[in-house]
């Protein structure tokens, strides 16, 4: 699991993150540190991505430059919350697909119920990256990841800001095949499976509906 599991501790992610979690934080600044912090997982998470060779004039000669070696990437938020990283991945990214999943957790469950699905037509020739902020007890992602591989796409990632032990546990063991990138890993669940310390409901400050 330790080599699935990767943790930014990047100086700028870490001081951002801290005004996320600052309850005096409001809805204006919380959406843009999630946008900012998003956008650095972005240049980390795609790393990895293989680059050719073309060949590029500058206004001083012809050389040679790199570029993506025709990977296709899709960005699939999990609604509500994952909708605040969109934004940051596509200006990362922006000829990647987007694709939707709307899950929300049964108050009394705490399981997740689907009620809305819309992935791109052509996701078997894509990497997907899933995005959701918050990764808690790991039953939305695990269910959105479900979904996906449904249609077979050529890789999952899934990127979330704050993880649980408890959903990082759930996550990999359903799917040892997903990389799973984080911004920090908290301390567990409370009874009402919030991540503790947390930064409360992130949908709820993203969306100032709280």
């Amino acid at each position: 699991m330790e080599n699935q599991v990767t943790i930014f501790n990047h100086p700028l992610i870490q001081h951002k993150l801290t005004y996320m979690r600052d309850e005096k934080t409001g809805s204006k600044l919380f959406r843009e540190l999630v946008s900012e912090v998003s956008m650095l997982m972005c240049y980390e998470a795609t790393r990895d991505l293989p680059l050719k060779e073309v060949e590029v004039k500058t206004p001083i000669k012809t050389t040679k430059s790199k570029v993506i070696a025709g990977r296709k990437l899709a960005f699939v938020p999990i609604l509500r919350a994952g909708l605040g990283m969109l934004d940051a991945m596509l200006e990362m990214v922006p000829a990647a697909k987007v694709g939707h999943i709307g899950l929300y957790r049964d108050e009394k469950t705490h399981e997740p119920v689907e009620y809305y699905n819309k992935l791109p037509v052509d996701i078997a020739e894509r990497d997907v990256f899933v995005l959701d902020p918050m990764l808690a007890t790991g039953g939305s992602a695990v269910d959105a990841i479900n979904i996906i591989k449904k249609s077979k796409p050529r890789s999952i990632k899934f990127l979330c800001i704050i993880a649980a032990p408890e959903g990082i546990k759930e996550l990999t063991e359903a799917h040892p095949d997903v990389q799973v990138y984080c911004a920090a890993k908290d301390e567990c669940l409370d009874k009402n499976c919030y991540i503790v310390p947390g930064l409360g409901d992130a949908g709820d400050r993203i969306f100032g509906t709280k």
